[in-house]
């Protein structure tokens, strides 16, 4: 994926009401800009860090700037959750997700569940379809293991549950974790922070629920997904998943 133009280089003032931020420029200028990540952003929202922001020639928008990339631990990081489903759609047509390549059809946020809609939906004649759900994951507190989520997510544990009866009704359901940051080898979910959706995770597994984990390698001109990474232990030593 390729910015339509190079990202502008600014630092972090603040972050307040989850999706507004104020940046100064490079020539000092402040400026407010929308923030596309509605979770935690643990670790990567301290005042003086190096940010990069995208801008738009929208007139209707109120802020032109949207920001991207963070640099935390010496890497960039990508914040924009409304990006990972077109880098894993990009991955399943370069053959990268085991088992999603060669299907017919390929259709975005399809209806399903209890009023949701899944990420992608795959369909073929011959294969059936398949159900993959895609996270955008930032978390890094240990060096090269990336964790999500990085606060409590209901909404996430209820996609679980989705694909888990997807699974169960016979279909192909597929969890993806896209990791924007380029420092990760290893991928976990964060049992200490929300246990409840550790314990989802283990039942959508034990349902047939597929899990992948997709590191990136970012520059402030584009995005690549070019890499499966080892998804570990979901749960940490000494963390109660919620089963028993």
């Amino acid at each position: 994926m390729i910015y339509p133009s190079p990202l502008l280089p600014a630092t972090l003032i603040r972050r307040y009401k989850r999706f507004l931020a104020d940046v100064s420029l490079a020539d000092g200028q402040e400026i407010t800009v929308s923030v596309p990540n509605t979770g935690s952003m643990l670790g990567l929202s301290d005042p003086g860090m190096a940010v990069w922001l995208s801008r738009s020639d929208n007139p209707k928008r109120k802020y032109a700037h949207t920001l991207e990339l963070v640099e935390a631990d010496g890497t960039l990081v990508g914040i924009n959750t409304g990006l990972p489903n077109r880098l894993v759609e990009e991955a399943i047509g370069r053959g990268l997700l085991p088992g999603l390549c060669g299907w017919a059809h390929l259709r975005r946020e399809q209806r399903y569940g209890v009023n949701s809609r899944i990420d992608i939906l795959l369909e073929d004649p011959e294969k059936g379809r398949a159900y993959v759900e895609v996270k955008n994951v930032h978390l890094m507190r240990e060096r090269g293991l990336a964790e999500f989520p990085d606060t409590v997510t209901a909404r996430g544990a209820k996609h679980l549950g989705e694909l888990a009866a997807m699974a169960r009704a016979g279909h192909k359901a597929v969890m993806v974790y896209l990791v924007q940051r380029g420092d990760c080898d290893r991928f976990r979910l964060c049992g200490d922070l929300d246990p409840t959706y550790a314990a989802a995770f283990r039942e959508a597994r034990d349902a047939g629920v597929e899990a992948w984990a997709l590191g990136c390698t970012l520059t402030a001109e584009g995005i690549n997904a070019d890499r499966l990474i080892e998804i570990i232990d979901p749960v940490p030593q000494g963390v109660s998943s919620g089963m028993p």
